[in-house]
């Protein structure tokens, strides 16, 4: 069970850019796994908790991307 919402991938692409903007942090799956977690600051929420976000999101990323996967550059060449 996860503590924020669930979308599955094919239902979240179907989404356009503001509508995104307009939606709470997901969870994004397929198959019924976690594919990713989409973090989306409250688009009215102000910079300091935006800031916030950020920084921790960005955290995150580096932290998971310091012990794997691939360069995005590295994917869409192949």
């Amino acid at each position: 069970m996860s503590l924020i919402p669930q979308i599955s991938i094919s239902e979240f692409k179907k989404l356009s850019a503001s509508q995104i903007k307009e939606m709470k942090s997901v969870e994004v799956i397929s198959d019924g796994e976690p594919l990713f977690y989409a973090i989306i600051p409250p688009y009215r929420g102000g910079m300091s908790i935006n800031d916030n976000i950020r920084t921790q999101a960005e955290y995150l990323g580096h932290r998971g991307n310091s012990v794997g996967g691939l360069e995005p550059q590295d994917l869409v060449k192949a």
